[in-house]
């Protein structure tokens, strides 16, 4: 059982905060078999075949992330700074990341740090466009719904929060979290005892890929203090949605376009699309160009393949036109 130590500033500065590079980590762990009860079978099933068809070499990025163990070097996923950074800001982090690092990174995580020891500044480029290569097949598709999964469970935290403190806010966290007379206790697989976290609070960052463990981070010298959970209704991330457009929805867009929308229930081609809805090839292209001009869905190239996929607008407004 780890014990953290809570005083009073450290509440004060205890925050959430989103991180795409987390998920980037956490969701090959996925990939190389850490989702032993399948939660991701569907997301894992459509990815994998994009990833052979961009023959993308995940090398330099797969060699840092040993499995099974749960050691993941820290200079590899930085607590982030802001709520919600882009990845291109995260992996601008990454590029930076001081040598000094890599010589104190844990073992464990050989031989992938011993090859960027040995060319640090082109080792840690070639890491940083690997994994905004895996980004692009892997995760952007499909980053509106999981962004929108996540920023409702910070939303639902910071009401517990604002009702109850810091009692209420850890009280459904998770089932290995627990709060008792300032201080935080959790279970943990090496770490025993107690941690202070001196001042610098607790990061809190909700992650899609991570269930049913939890991570945590609360080294010195590894940024602030972090706890990685997995956000509630993660079990309907992945579950099929609406098929049919919305009437309200369509009598503002119309009803091609929301017919459209509607079917992006996850990431699909212009053939896929229009086999689905009836619509000319042509016509569902159209249609996704204006709608890609108006925020409401993006491309993403794979190989030879351009998938579509709705924005958190179009999440938005789908939901609004339901209720």
């Amino acid at each position: 059982m780890l014990q953290i130590e809570f005083t009073a500033e450290d509440v004060a500065r205890t925050r959430f905060a989103v991180s795409p590079l987390w998920e980037v980590v956490a969701c090959l762990r996925v990939l190389r078999g850490a989702d032993e009860q399948g939660l991701h079978r569907r997301w894992v099933e459509q990815v994998r075949p994009r990833i052979a068809a961009a023959g993308l070499d995940l090398t330099p990025l797969s060699r840092l992330v040993p499995m099974p163990t749960d050691s993941i070097p820290g200079f590899l996923v930085p607590p982030p700074t802001t709520p919600q950074p882009s990845l291109a800001v995260e992996l601008a982090t990454l590029r930076a990341t001081p040598y000094a690092s890599l010589r104190t990174t844990s073992d464990r995580a050989r031989p992938g740090v011993d090859a960027l020891r040995e060319d640090p500044e082109r080792g840690l480029g070639r890491l940083a466009d690997t994994i905004g290569a895996f980004w692009e097949v892997a995760l952007a598709p499909y980053w509106p719904r999981i962004r929108t999964l996540l920023e409702g469970d910070i939303l639902y935290r910071a009401t517990r929060f604002a009702e109850g403190g810091a009692r209420r806010l850890f009280d459904d966290l998770d089932p290995q979290v627990g709060w008792d007379a300032g201080a935080l206790r959790m279970v943990h697989r090496r770490a025993r005892g107690e941690r202070r976290l001196d001042g610098q609070g607790l990061l809190l960052v909700p992650s899609a890929f991570i269930w049913p463990r939890i991570f945590s981070t609360v080294a010195s010298g590894v940024g602030q203090p972090t706890l990685r959970y997995p956000p509630r209704s993660l079990g309907d991330l992945w579950q099929p949605r609406r098929t049919t457009a919305p009437e309200a929805l369509a009598a503002v867009i119309g009803r091609s376009r929301a017919l459209l929308l509607a079917e992006l229930t996850a990431p699909a081609a212009t053939k896929e699309l229009a086999r689905r809805t009836g619509l000319t090839p042509g016509g569902v292209s159209q249609q996704l160009t204006a709608m890609r001009s108006a925020g409401l869905v993006t491309a993403h190239r794979t190989g030879r393949l351009v998938l579509y996929a709705r924005t958190s607008v179009a999440e938005t407004l789908l939901t609004a036109a339901a209720d």
